[in-house]
């Protein structure tokens, strides 16, 4: 079986020698191995084969009793045996193509994990990137260190000048900075209760819903909101419309902050809330993506 097992010691030398000793002596095989050195310590993360029947508990008597400090262990496959220089250079292939992937690519990169349910599972560290006003958030439950950090500032760093270099390509060939459809139509929004719709020729092709609350961090009231724009009407700016306007409604109902919900591979999502001059939170878990926008500070709709 393969496991991904991250460990931690002070530098010093010796120390790899006696863990690949005491592996050899159990029959465990390291097939993989990246070192993150830090000041005062390495963390390193190899890729092992046991034998049958291990678990996470015989792997951390393993490397606790080589001097090192056990950190996590994960079941992984072959994946995790990729040229990790190679990954990164992929990555960024992907996100010049594809600055909207972000997200998803990043999770995938650094290997974020679902949130365990309350009470489960090791407690999880974040990385935290910037892009534009749009902070993105992976989480797992092995700790970032700081090599990855600086990797991933980086990686928000190509897609900020990415992005910041499309929308001057775009401002430049613009002539109109209108948002209307085929044939010269303008969408018409209107609230009715806890919705705004986008109606156009009397038909309704975007739909924002703001939900009742639900609890947040530190007391605040966060209010779901269930955003969508039919196929044909996307990339025109309805959704950033809707968001807009829904992230007001909630303010007018008490919200302190909305709460969006959709599938890890929605590259609408880091395009909309850029455009909607919102500081937005994107968090990444598995195949989930959440949007938490503050809206406290948003003036209320009209009328």
């Amino acid at each position: 079986m393969l496991w991904r097992v991250r460990t931690t010691m002070p530098d010093r030398p010796g120390g790899l020698a006696r863990l690949a000793q005491r592996c050899g002596e159990a029959g465990v095989n390291i097939l993989g191995l990246q070192i993150f050195p830090g000041a005062d310590a390495v963390t390193d993360e190899l890729v092992m084969r046991t034998p049958e029947g291990w678990d996470v508990h015989d792997l951390a008597l393993l490397v606790e009793g080589s001097g090192w400090t056990y950190v996590s262990a994960t079941p992984c496959s072959a994946a995790a045996l990729s040229d990790q220089p190679t990954r990164y250079v992929q990555a960024a292939r992907t996100i010049l193509a594809r600055p909207t992937s972000f997200p998803e690519v990043v999770a995938g990169l650094f290997d974020a994990e679902s949130d365990p349910a309350p009470g489960e599972g090791p407690p999880q560290d974040s990385l935290e990137l910037t892009v534009g006003d749009v902070q993105v958030q992976v989480r797992r439950a092995a700790p970032f260190t700081e090599t990855e950090r600086a990797r991933g500032a980086a990686m928000a760093d190509l897609v900020s000048d990415v992005l910041q270099r499309s929308r001057e390509s775009a401002a430049i060939g613009t002539t109109s900075p209108g948002r209307r459809l085929g044939g010269g139509a303008t969408p018409e929004y209107a609230v009715d209760g806890t919705s705004v719709s986008a109606v156009l020729d009397g038909a309704v092709v975007g739909l924002a819903t703001v939900h009742d609350p639900v609890p947040g961090d530190d007391g605040a009231v966060v209010r779901p909101v269930a955003l969508r724009v039919d196929p044909g009407f996307q990339r025109r700016g309805i959704g950033t419309r809707l968001l807009v306007d829904a992230s007001r409604l909630a303010h007018m109902l008490g919200a302190d902050e909305i709460l969006l919900t959709t599938r890890s591979d929605n590259q609408a999502v880091l395009p909309m809330v850029l455009a909607a001059g919102m500081r937005g939170r994107i968090r990444m878990a598995a195949d989930v993506l959440t949007v938490r926008v503050p809206v406290r500070d948003l003036r209320p709709l009209p009328g």
